[in-house]
């Protein structure tokens, strides 16, 4: 599967962005009353700002949220809604039907993944470095929605 730009959009097919009128007003909302963000001490570099106690060290490989600086849990939470509202949330689904990925972008053009896992979701930034191309399509698509 392509995008606009002629880009395969992931190497992984269940990080494919759903199209922008994929859910409804309704759904949405349901989607929202029926998961939240919840954050994951593994991808935080300081997880006592997300209420993390005991405190756990990030993975060492794994991607931070708060890497270029620090992130609130009520802004993680905001940019959490507005990925559901702008439907930058990925066509695949999880074992009851929620989408696996959510995506946002920040006000200084960062991208966010959230995914779903056994409480709630979890996110981390995608870094250019190394998500470079899935970046990109998601900036392309924030600017379209």
């Amino acid at each position: 599967m392509t995008n606009r730009l002629g880009k395969r959009q992931s190497n992984d097919p269940r990080r494919r962005i759903a199209q922008q009128n994929s859910l409804s007003l309704e759904e949405q909302d349901i989607l929202l009353r029926n998961s939240r963000y919840v954050g994951s001490a593994k991808h935080k570099r300081f997880p006592s700002n997300y209420r993390f106690h005991p405190q756990t060290n990030p993975r060492p490989n794994g991607s931070l949220c708060d890497d270029l600086r620090s992130i609130s849990l009520e802004e993680a939470q905001r940019l959490f809604i507005s990925g559901v509202r702008k439907c930058m949330v990925s066509i695949c689904r999880d074992e009851i039907g929620l989408p696996k990925f959510v995506w946002a972008v920040d006000e200084k053009g960062e991208v966010y993944e959230a995914k779903t896992g056994n409480d709630g979701y979890h996110g981390y930034r995608l870094d250019e470095a190394t998500e470079k191309n899935m970046r990109d399509v998601v900036l392309y698509e924030w600017k379209q929605r």
